[in-house]
């Protein structure tokens, strides 16, 4: 291969990184904003103080509804009637289609996790008494819970997996740029070996 090849096989190279890199930078930076952002707050929670909110909500099923639940009612796991689901969201304002219950002889528990807090409904089979609780701990709670994609669906996980293939196309295409435009810098990869080795005696020497 002659010089000028070599040159423009380097340079064709150079292009591709470069639009790639800054590609995957735009996708990944504000992602990286806020993943960053609450890696710090995760690493803090303990110093955090957070005040949960609760709401509660609470009613009283109708005798004609209430009848069937208790002949139906066997122990084990399994979504609720269609028409319990529409009474509860038309009297308390709750959603909990697509959840399975927890049923007992004594009451019908529905839970219903979220990002950044909890709730919960439940059925007394005896009294008919239906209860709503819902705790909220904040935003930063729920900012936590998008960095460790709990409670947040499966919309949520998808993005986290596209954002970490964009990451690794960020990262890789800002390895090959060092490799192309090491020369001139020789700092380049004292630097990333600063980058692996720094870790990895923090993780030897200081974590039990």
């Amino acid at each position: 291969m002659t010089k000028k090849s070599m040159l423009g096989s380097r340079g064709f190279w150079l292009r591709q990184m470069r639009q790639w890199h800054w590609i995957s930078a735009a996708i990944c930076l504000i992602g990286m904003l806020l993943f960053a952002f609450t890696g710090v707050t995760l690493n803090h929670a303990s110093q955090i103080e957070a005040r949960p909110r609760i709401t509660e909500k609470a009613a009283t099923l109708p005798r004609d509804m209430l009848a069937p639940l208790r002949t139906a009612a066997a122990q084990g796991k399994r979504p609720v009637p269609p028409e319990l689901r529409a009474w509860i969201a038309q009297e308390m304002s709750v959603a909990i289609d697509g959840r399975d219950a927890e049923w007992s002889r004594e009451d019908i528990y529905v839970s219903l996790p979220r990002a950044g807090g909890d709730a919960w409904v439940s059925i007394e089979l005896g009294s008919g008494e239906v209860r709503y609780e819902r705790t909220d701990r904040g935003w930063i709670a729920y900012l936590n819970d998008l960095h460790k994609g709990r409670n947040t669906g499966a919309a949520w996980s998808w993005f986290i997996d596209i954002f970490a293939g964009a990451c690794v196309v960020f990262c890789l295409t800002g390895l090959v740029l060092l490799q192309l435009m090491a020369n001139g810098r020789p700092s380049t990869w004292p630097l990333v070996g600063l980058g692996l080795i720094a870790p990895l005696l923090l993780a030897i020497f200081f974590i039990h």
